[in-house]
């Protein structure tokens, strides 16, 4: 079993940053997994934001390409998201993944066995 919890979550304005955490535990937890963060917005598919491999190498998603920063720590086993510049494109439940990602799939929802039960991230205009 693999247990994903996220934290961090919250409302702010046009512009704020929040910074959201994961923490992962569990026997089926492999601190080598690739982790990555998710969204969904209401009335849309999940979608990949960022995804951080065990050696610091890093995906994100052409949105939030220089707003969003992920990093882990792997001896902690807990997963950051800063956010900084939001906008109310970025409101969504944001939820915490990992798994053997495939290099070139870390983005797809699909590559992801193991989730968190999410956070909500709202920003308003």
């Amino acid at each position: 079993q693999v247990q994903l919890v996220e934290s961090g979550g919250g409302s702010v304005q046009a512009g704020g940053s929040l910074r959201l955490s994961c923490v992962a535990s569990g026997r089926g937890y492999n601190s080598h997994f690739v982790m990555a963060w998710f969204r969904q917005a209401p009335g849309k598919e999940r979608e990949g934001v960022a995804a951080i491999d065990d050696d610091s190498s890093t995906t994100y998603a052409d949105s939030v390409k220089g707003r969003f920063t992920i990093s882990r720590d792997v001896n902690r086993n807990t997963l950051w998201l800063q956010m900084t510049s939001l906008q109310p494109e970025d409101t969504a439940m944001y939820y915490c993944a990992a798994d053997w990602a495939r290099s070139w799939a870390k983005l797809r929802v699909a590559e992801y066995n193991y989730w968190g039960q999410g956070t909500q991230v709202t920003v308003s205009s």
